[in-house]
């Protein structure tokens, strides 16, 4: 069992930055592969970007490619998406998710419960 508790979202202009968190309870953390989702008011949950066990491989939606950048501290149980040139079509709220599966994977096991991210123009 995991449980992930996101923090860092708030309000921001456009063309600025914010870094996420996503604290992970439990020892075997290294083990899962870990993902970013958000979901914008009336629209399905989509993938932003994951990252393997050792932080050595991470994938990324096309429409956040070269702005965010997820990384992962295993000693700290923690993972990370850092957003610059921020958009106000990036405006949802971003939930971490954990997946006891190889990467990568659309499945996940494992969500914390949301952080907001505002995006003003």
């Amino acid at each position: 069992q995991v449980q992930l508790v996101e923090s860092g979202g708030g309000l921001v202009q456009a063309g600025g930055s914010l870094r996420l968190s996503c604290a992970a309870s439990g020892r075997t953390f290294s083990r899962y592969v870990m993902g970013w989702f958000r979901q914008a008011p009336g629209k399905e949950r989509e993938f932003v970007a994951a990252m393997n066990w050792s932080g050595g491989s991470a994938a990324y939606a096309d429409s956040v490619k070269g702005r965010f950048t997820i990384s992962r501290d295993n000693a700290k149980n923690t993972v990370y998406l850092q957003m610059n040139s921020l958009k106000p079509e990036d405006t949802a709220v971003y939930y971490c998710a954990a997946a006891a599966r190889f990467f990568p994977t659309y499945e996940y096991d494992y969500w914390g419960q949301g952080t907001q991210v505002t995006v003003s123009s």
